[in-house]
């Protein structure tokens, strides 16, 4: 679980993953939802190294059953996930790439992945699934001086969100061969298809947002009290 971000365009005075949704920490939001998965066996929380202590303590406080460490993050998130990995016990042979900023993946969402991994190992020899939602904006390429430079066909875009779930021998592998050769990505996926694996992208979820800025946070709590409410 990344959750070492500062929310600068939330304006908030700590890390992201502590901004409250609903009364309760995004972070809390995040991993309640990845403990709700039948196949997830544990879980490993990557914290800002200035709220190393409160992460911890909330996490033990709320009584997560599966969260068997909290660790720094690093510089960047690319770092902050090899941390996470490094801290995980031996035994899973699938890991699941979640940010805390996506509080609301959706009831079994890496339950599903997996089975969608499973499938498209047999048929592509996949390495890694993750959820994309198509593009619904009109998208245009532009120059270094803002003119536009024509249309980008969008029905071959997609809005990449996690959890991302991969093989775990190959993404460790990935992250290695990306520490030696000097390479940053901006996601697991990346460096997993840099690595020569093949990567699937699934159907996704446009309710499964990040929260980024405070609007994000508003149209939050609106999913989240409309799943609360009785049938």
């Amino acid at each position: 679980m990344a959750a070492a971000g500062i929310g600068r365009r939330l304006r908030s005075q700590g890390p992201k993953a502590l901004v409250p949704l609903a009364g309760r920490p995004l972070l809390v939001h995040a991993v309640e939802a990845m403990e709700a998965n039948r196949c997830v066996t544990v879980v490993v929380v990557v914290a800002h190294p200035d709220a190393l202590g409160a992460t911890a303590k909330l996490l033990a406080d709320e009584g997560f059953a599966k969260v068997v460490a909290v660790v720094a993050g690093g510089p960047t998130r690319q770092a902050s996930v090899a941390a996470g990995l490094a801290a995980m016990p031996p035994g899973p042979a699938f890991v699941a790439v979640h940010d805390a900023a996506r509080p609301l993946p959706g009831r079994g969402a890496v339950d599903r992945l997996l089975e969608l991994l499973d499938a498209a190992r047999s048929r592509t020899g996949a390495a890694g699934v993750v959820p994309g939602v198509p593009v619904v904006d009109t998208v245009r390429r532009v120059d270094d001086d803002q003119r536009s430079r024509g249309i980008v066909d969008r029905d071959q875009l997609r809005a990449v969100q996690t959890p991302q779930l991969f093989v775990r021998e190959a993404l460790e592998a990935a992250h290695r061969r990306a520490m030696l050769d000097g390479v940053e990505a901006s996601d697991e996926a990346a460096l997993v298809e840099l690595a020569g694996h093949p990567v699937q992208v699934v159907p996704g979820s446009h309710e499964n947002l990040k929260v980024t800025t405070a609007l994000d946070l508003l149209v939050a709590e609106a999913l989240l009290e409309r799943t609360r409410r009785p049938p």
